[in-house]
């Protein structure tokens, strides 16, 4: 029978094995394993150490080819745009470079008509019966035409070819909108929260810059980002147009534009106006546009034919 001086024993021998367990495990890194561990974390401290000095230096090297572009841009760009109206149309994911782009388009002398952006409840599946709905009691108390409008159920596309319609000169004998019509029109679509404008828009413009950005990722990424190619396949019908994005790849507007033989041989698109470069280049593009009427690819994407236009001197 196990009585109670076997349990103290026993209890003893446990506690006294961890014990001398601490003082070896103590001893044994106080020595060779010490030695050795603290030769790996001061490794590792000075790979971390040259990892950041390197994005350090990427980082100004970025900035300085910023700089290098906005001095190009003051010296290349002014009056290649001067004379042409031009609607600055962002989307969500391009809001951020917006500003850069319309600084570029007004260096070069463009009228920048004014800017709308799109807000993220225009983009949203969910709002697709209210925007069919929106298209027509927007247009009804004007004069703008909603014969062509198109009839497939589509919302966002509606919405964007009513919108197209005010905004741009579309067709040289299309019966000019009056700026009373376009305020109702955009009116309608302000006051209901899908988009917002700048205080200007008195005029048409001739040609439009879509300033986009990356995919949409959430549960509804696939109809986000097929309602965005509608908007710029809606706008486009009506006038120049120009995408200006970040990237080409992964289901953004850039790539769908880029690989679809028919949209990329009339839409010109830039895949890197998230950068000063890119802005530059999206000014440029415009001006093949508006005044050679020849789409072009341009960028840092392996699907873009170049880094920037070639205009004629």
């Amino acid at each position: 029978m196990i009585n109670f001086r076997y349990h103290v024993v026993s209890l003893t021998a446990v506690f006294l094995a961890l014990a001398i367990g601490l003082v070896v495990g103590t001893a044994a890194l106080n020595g060779p394993v010490a030695d050795s561990l603290r030769e790996n974390v001061n490794e590792l401290r000075k790979d971390n150490q040259q990892m950041r000095q390197a994005v350090n230096n990427m980082e100004e090297q970025l900035d300085r080819e910023d700089d290098f572009a906005a001095e190009i841009a003051g010296t290349f760009l002014p009056g290649r745009l001067t004379g042409k109206r031009v609607l600055v149309l962002s989307l969500p994911f391009g809001r951020d470079n917006t500003e850069g782009v319309v600084k570029m388009l007004q260096l070069g002398g463009a009228d920048v008509v004014g800017r709308v952006d799109l807000q993220d409840k225009f983009i949203n599946p969910d709002n697709n019966n209210d925007l069919l709905e929106l298209a027509v009691t927007a247009a009804r108390p004007t004069n703008a035409p909603t014969t062509n409008l198109p009839g497939n159920g589509h919302g966002v596309e509606t919405s964007s070819a009513l919108l197209a319609t005010v905004l741009l000169d579309g067709a040289s004998d299309a019966t000019p909108i009056s700026e009373a019509d376009r305020r109702a029109v955009l009116a309608a679509y302000t006051n209901a929260n899908y988009l917002t404008t700048s205080d200007r828009l008195t005029a048409s413009a001739e040609a439009v810059v879509i300033v986009s950005g990356q995919p949409y990722i959430d549960k509804d990424s696939a109809a986000k980002d097929e309602s965005v190619v509608k908007v710029a396949e809606q706008f486009h019908r009506t006038g120049a147009t120009v995408v200006a994005g970040n990237g080409s790849e992964g289901g953004n507007v850039v790539a769908f534009v880029r690989g679809d033989a028919v949209l990329a041989g009339s839409i010109s698109t830039v895949d890197n106006a998230n950068t000063v470069q890119g802005q530059l280049v999206t000014a440029l593009t415009l001006v093949q546009q508006v005044n050679e009427n020849k789409a072009g690819h341009y960028g840092v994407g392996d699907d873009a034919a170049s880094l920037l236009p070639r205009l004629p001197q």
